[in-house]
């Protein structure tokens, strides 16, 4: 990044950061699926953006460019735990994932975007039932002895709201035809 005041290139710079860092943690799930690690690489990636920032272009895709140093992130990481033998992707499937990884920031933004705005326009009661649950990962037991309910009926109303959040967020999006 080239401008006059090298204050502003830096506050520019982590302004793109913030923005991507959702992002940023999405490539590393990806190709780190289940591993406890992810924060670890997010943060070492971040170290590594930061190092970079120099050599970002500004007006470029900021995204794209964080996504492929995030990559390489990884994939040192894998390079450091080599000894431990569980799963690993081939070269190409890891190319495949980095190309394709912007698209499904994107595609998730909007989805998350699609249900914030579902669960507002849900009552309050509802809201709360589904957030104790899945949220809070309350245990379903816990949560049909404190709302005074049977834990069939809970499981059903859970069941029939996730099915109601579903078709909210189709319709947010312009799923099937549908409208936002």
């Amino acid at each position: 990044m080239t401008n006059a005041n090298p204050a502003d290139n830096d506050t520019h710079f982590v302004t793109l950061l913030t923005q991507h860092q959702h992002a940023i943690t999405l490539v590393v799930r990806a190709l780190m699926p289940g591993e406890a690690a992810v924060d670890e690489v997010v943060q070492q990636s971040n170290a590594k953006l930061w190092q970079k920032r120099d050599e970002f272009e500004s007006g470029t895709n900021f995204k794209a460019w964080a996504s492929a140093v995030t990559r390489f992130e990884v994939l040192n990481y894998r390079k450091r735990q080599a000894r431990d033998s569980r799963l690993h992707f081939s070269d190409e499937l890891e190319q495949q994932i980095a190309v394709e990884m912007p698209v499904w920031t994107d595609e998730l933004s909007d989805r998350q975007l699609a249900l914030r705005q579902c669960l507002d326009d849900m009552s309050p009661d509802r809201r709360e039932l589904l957030l104790a649950r899945y949220g809070d990962k309350e245990k379903l037991a816990d949560v049909a002895k404190r709302v005074g309910r049977p834990v069939g009926s809970i499981k059903v109303t859970l069941s029939r709201m996730r099915g109601s959040l579903a078709e909210c967020i189709e319709r947010r999006l312009g799923i099937d035809g549908g409208t936002s």
